[in-house]
């Protein structure tokens, strides 16, 4: 069955186009459009859309307030768009507390300059969020029409798997030993902002590691996402620079764009995005590189997100002796990189997100 989408937006153009590049889909059905946040909720209930296209700034009600409303009445995976500035930033992290799903900048000249490169990442985001895990969002699962084909990898994100593949591992790990690390690094992609805020912040000052966090991110939202933890968190978060030393309590997270290594010194590495790499950053390079400086002293972990980004990466701190853990499936927005990691029995423990935040704070 087509995806249905829901297209919000009190622009008249851009609700033009993104139905015109949806309809484009043959397996995504655009079944209504809605011009404020208070005709998004009405024909969220009416229509019963898989996907909701949102905008922020509208009339009557604004994005980041419908989203509430739609998540309380009527649960549906958001793909909110917002513009690639500061503000923009920090729109999306507050739809993304509020509920929605992703994001996706809000850029006229591409969708004029690079119209084919739209119309994929557009529709390709569409049918992964289509596959969102129905629990996070307190959605049941038969509430949602899958759509029948898969999806190619598209940047800062890759596709879902598709449904018919082998059930994926079940979260019943024991809790683990408790030992010392000298490193933490965190990888994550799709709910990784709302996964890492609650992790973090079960994290004690003290805490007796350094972290390193890979999020998939643009470059103007990861040192808004940074602040926002830091305020949010007892220990220090910030955006990674090149020089930065690694200590205990303090998070660093790769800045958008760019890659991060850590090296044997205990110093941060930021190099410029590979284009030859989807991700920038990308979890797997950041791994490698605390495989290669830490050997066996790592604890790795891999959250919610789509695609396979962290396996490799995870392969080469297993071989080295390190452990791994990755989230479980119920508590993921998108089960992907997690699941890559576990079937590739990589993980030392399948955990839900909280008990990873309380297992983390335990650490020695």
């Amino acid at each position: 069955m087509a995806v249905k989408v829901l297209v919000v937006d009190d622009s008249g153009f851009f609700r033009r186009r993104v139905t015109e590049i949806l309809a484009g889909d043959p397996q995504i059905q655009v079944v209504g459009t809605a011009t404020n946040g208070k005709e998004a909720i009405e024909q969220t209930q009416a229509l019963r859309p898989d996907v909701i296209t949102m905008d922020y700034e509208m009339p009557v009600m604004d994005g980041i307030s419908a989203v509430k409303q739609i998540m309380q009445r009527c649960p549906t995976p958001v793909l909110m768009f917002s513009s690639l500035t500061y503000e923009g930033a920090r729109v999306s992290l507050d739809a993304l507390d509020a509920g929605a799903a992703d994001y996706l900048p809000k850029n006229f000249e591409d969708i004029s300059r690079n119209p084919d490169k739209v119309r994929q990442l557009l529709c390709e985001r569409v049918h992964a969020l289509a596959r969102t895990n129905r629990r996070s969002l307190g959605i049941a699962p038969a509430t949602v029409s899958a759509p029948s084909v898969s999806s190619r990898p598209l940047t800062g994100s890759a596709s879902a798997p598709r449904s018919s593949e082998p059930p994926a591992p079940r979260s019943s790990s024991p809790a683990p030993r408790k030992r010392s690390y000298k490193l933490v690094a965190i990888g994550t992609s799709t709910g990784g902002p709302v996964a890492l805020q609650k992790v973090l912040t079960q994290l004690p000052a003290s805490f007796p590691a350094p972290l390193v966090l890979i999020q998939h991110m643009p470059a103007a939202f990861t040192k808004a996402f940074a602040e926002r933890l830091d305020k949010l968190c007892r220990i220090s978060v910030k955006e990674a620079e090149d020089g930065d030393i690694l200590r205990p309590g303090l998070a660093l997270l790769a800045p958008g764009g760019k890659q991060m290594m850590v090296d044997g010194r205990g110093a941060i590495r930021i190099l410029p995005g590979d284009e030859r790499l989807n991700y920038k950053p990308c979890v797997d390079v950041t791994f490698g590189s605390a495989a290669k400086a830490f050997g066996d002293k790592v604890l790795a972990v891999v959250l919610t997100g789509m695609g396979a980004d962290g396996r490799e990466g995870a392969r080469m701190l297993k071989q080295a002796g390190s452990s791994v853990w990755a989230q479980d499936e119920a508590s993921c927005v998108i089960y992907g990189m997690p699941m890559a990691v576990a079937k590739a029995n990589l993980a030392d423990g399948i955990y839900s997100l909280d008990d990873i935040g309380r297992y983390l704070a335990e650490i020695g």
